[in-house]
């Protein structure tokens, strides 16, 4: 039995659907079970969340007893702030677990997770040094500032010591943490990519992954059959959170400037800025969708020409990126973080600069042969065998520790 465990984000994103796609894999793929502890930081206020973080963490209890009622013998957890924090990890061991710390983002040494702030990347937070947040205010109001400065400094060596393996998503990341100061013993830290699910038989076949039969036509979460290739071409696509850092005003402005048109799908705190912009162009070409299903986005995937990754910041892999990939589309990314592991030099633009965007837009808009060497690229990295394989690496070193 694995129990994973992970605090939900008031706005979900790309984290929440890893997790999901673990459980699957867990389950589907390497035969245990697996369950969820759950706590969702949309269901307190702000000055309790902030209380819960300076204690690392409330209810450890909760915690302890569902590690001994599931047997579980792994703890898997993911993001711990604010609710659940370095208590919940000391509980799960204190009642027989042992644990895996699932760092997807910056969280152990950045208070937003993703090292972005007033406008530009930011990595001035060191270790324990977290004054450089507090005094640029990037959590917002000064007092959550000041929670999260605290308890990071407090707290984050005692987090890391709790954990008996840490995996993080891509090599890009792990450098990022060192760089950052993080408490971490680099030389045993992991790199696990999510698995993708869209990638079954048919990339596993590409690949040489063997055991596996070419499987039916490609069909949502619903059921229901994809819209054949030759559907494709009508727009561009882009799946996000509704960030800052994200850079959807970038693929707003390259789409209007190229005349194509843009499908966003994503919520978060810029919708409303961003809707002002796709005002400016002709009605129709820059739609704003709001939140979709797995099944939506799949069928949105399934009609595009092209998927768009426009960040700011550096990404610690690019779930949405991968995802496009493995949907056999051509992607353009900017050229930090991860997504550079990703993609060919050709599909990386400049972070912020609308023209190469534009033009690159139009010299990859629906270029078939780029989805299929990208199907086949992430295939090696995502496909749920490959990474089944690596986490059952993790799960058995535990017990060989």
């Amino acid at each position: 039995m694995i129990l994973f465990l992970h605090n939900r984000y008031r706005v979900a994103g790309g984290e929440e659907r890893t997790v999901e796609d673990l459980m699957w894999l867990v389950q589907a793929h390497l035969g245990e079970q697996a369950q969820l502890l759950s706590r969702d930081s949309a269901t307190v206020r702000r000055t309790h969340a902030a209380m819960a973080l300076l204690r690392g963490g409330e209810r450890p209890a909760d915690v302890a007893a569902a590690v001994r009622r599931s047997g579980a013998r792994v703890l898997h957890a993911h993001n711990l702030n604010p609710l659940l924090g370095w208590r919940a990890l000391e509980a799960a061991r204190g009642a027989g677990a042992r644990v895996v710390l699932h760092l997807h983002q910056y969280r152990l040494v950045c208070a937003v997770g993703v090292c972005y702030t007033q406008g530009e990347r930011c990595t001035r937070c060191h270790a324990r040094n977290t004054i450089p947040g507090l005094l640029r205010g990037c959590r917002g109001s000064r007092a959550e500032a000041v929670s999260y400065a605290a308890s990071l400094a407090l707290w984050q060596s005692r987090l890391a010591g709790l954990a008996d393996a840490v995996v993080v998503p891509s090599a890009f990341a792990r450098e990022r943490l060192r760089e950052l100061g993080a408490p971490l013993d680099f030389d045993r830290v992991r790199v696990l990519p999510p698995p993708i699910r869209a990638l079954g038989a048919v990339a596993a076949q590409q690949i040489g992954v063997p055991g596996r039969q070419p499987e039916a036509p490609m069909r949502d979460d619903a059921g229901e059959r994809a819209p054949d290739a030759d559907a494709r071409g009508r727009y561009a696509l882009l799946a996000s959170r509704l960030a800052p850092e994200k850079g959807i005003d970038v693929a707003i402005e390259a789409c209007i400037a190229a005349g194509r048109r843009l499908l966003v799908a994503g919520d978060g705190p810029e919708r409303e800025r961003l809707q002002r912009l796709a005002g400016r162009a002709p009605e129709g070409q820059i739609e704003l969708l709001g939140a979709v299903s797995r099944s939506q986005l799949a069928q949105l995937r399934a009609g595009a020409a092209l998927a768009l990754s426009p960040s700011r910041s550096e990404e610690t892999f690019g779930i949405a990126v991968a995802e496009a990939m493995a949907a056999g589309l051509p992607v353009i990314a900017s050229d930090l973080g991860a997504p550079a592991e990703l993609l060919p030099p050709e599909a990386l633009v400049p972070a912020g600069d609308v023209r190469v965007l534009a033009d690159r837009i139009e010299s990859m808009w629906g270029d078939a042969q780029a989805g299929a060497h990208n199907r086949i690229r992430i295939g090696e990295l995502c496909a749920p065998e490959a990474v089944a394989a690596k986490l059952a690496e993790v799960y058995d070193g535990l017990a060989a520790a």
